[in-house]
């Protein structure tokens, strides 16, 4: 088969001929038919050599976060899985065993990574090792558990958005989003915050307030559902006194913090000020610098802070069957498709998108 390889750090991207896997196990053989790339895998891959607090795939290193095609075979241990199967491959690994693990929460085990990207800890090593396939190959194998079975109204350039749609739900779901609260997407008009606004509208949150500063993108995001969906520009100033007029004074109940890697604190902070009384901010974005905390006013107004990684493959489940129901609209977006052979011109053009978070930018092996 074919699979675009990394053979080393700041290299392009090297399309090999390697042999097809065998599943063994409970593990399934996928033929990939498209895989997502986002704009933070440019960081991802310079990263690699000087992260040791992290782990990545090895070298030659087969990337690819966000997988989606067919099943091609089963191991003998599958028993509730077939060829011909349309899914998609969620990439959160784990070990398996530990005591997170058992108990259902899988992102806390310390071994816990993303296929094709990189893991948090460097115990992630050991998964990677074990599944070293992303999606940017003919073929990959991956647990049977990991798989998102597709309805047929989501083509696979669309299930390759999956990770990001499912980051963005993982966070609003564990905010307690409903068509009782009020959100805020912070960073609305990237990849992450255009998944939160439409899972958003599909899990009947009344009042959305989108920030951001492209001006042109809020237009068209506003235009989704012009009596749900408020915006703000960050160009004319800060969101927080805005939030709470277009909230009757009281702020919004949730906000989600989807800024991108680089993003100035204050921004954050002017979201997070502008939260009511009882307020959650979840976190699913790349701004990493320090914020100044008041615990005082954390304590007084019952404010909660969570950290959101990634999501479930039930969680995965429960975005395809909100698809296929049309509650979950993926119509907005568009899809841009490159070759194995185009995979560093893909990841130029997964940072310089016109249409930001409604474009989105596929590798189709």
């Amino acid at each position: 088969m074919s699979a675009a390889r990394l053979h080393k750090s700041n290299d392009p991207f090297q399309v090999d001929q390697i042999d097809i896997p065998e599943p063994t196990g409970s593990d399934v053989l996928v033929r990939v038919r498209a895989c997502g790339i986002v704009p933070n895998l440019k960081n991802v891959l310079a990263a690699a050599d000087f992260l040791p607090e992290l782990a990545f795939p090895e070298y030659p290193a087969i990337y690819g976060l966000d997988p989606a095609g067919e099943i091609a075979a089963v191991g003998p241990d599958v028993l509730e899985m077939s060829p011909g199967q349309r899914v998609y491959v969620n990439p959160g690994r784990s070990c398996g065993s530990c005591k997170q693990c058992r108990n259902s929460h899988p992102q806390r085990c310390k071994s816990y990574g993303l296929g094709g990207y990189h893991g948090f800890t460097p115990e992630a090593a050991r998964p990677f090792r074990r599944y070293p396939w992303g999606g940017f190959a003919e073929y990959m194998i991956a647990p049977a558990s990991a798989m998102v079975v597709l309805p047929d109204n989501v083509s696979y350039e669309e299930a390759a958005r999956f990770g990001y749609l499912g980051t963005s739900y993982g966070a609003l779901a564990r905010a307690e989003a409903g068509p009782t609260t009020s959100v805020l997407i912070n960073g609305a008009t990237g990849t992450l915050g255009v998944g939160a606004i439409l899972l958003a509208l599909a899990m009947g949150v009344p009042k959305i307030l989108a920030v951001a500063r492209n001006e042109d993108t809020l237009a068209s995001l506003k235009a989704l559902a012009p009596s749900r969906i408020v915006t703000h520009s960050n160009n004319d100033g800060p969101c927080t006194d805005w939030a709470k007029k277009e909230t009757d004074g009281d702020g919004p109940d949730i906000v989600i913090e989807a800024l991108g890697p680089g993003s100035p604190p204050e921004a954050t902070t002017h979201a997070l000020k502008s939260l009511a009384r009882g307020g959650r901010l979840a976190m699913i974005g790349g701004g990493f610098d320090a914020l100044p905390i008041e615990p005082p006013w954390f304590m007084v107004n019952q404010i909660s802070y969570l950290g959101c990684l990634w999501f479930t493959t039930a969680q995965g489940g429960e975005i395809a069957q909100m698809a296929a129901a049309g509650t979950l609209d993926l119509s907005p977006l568009t899809h841009e498709a490159f070759t194995l052979d185009q995979v560093d011109k893909a990841i130029e053009a997964a940072c310089n998108r016109e249409r930001g978070g409604l474009s989105n930018i596929v590798i189709t092996p």
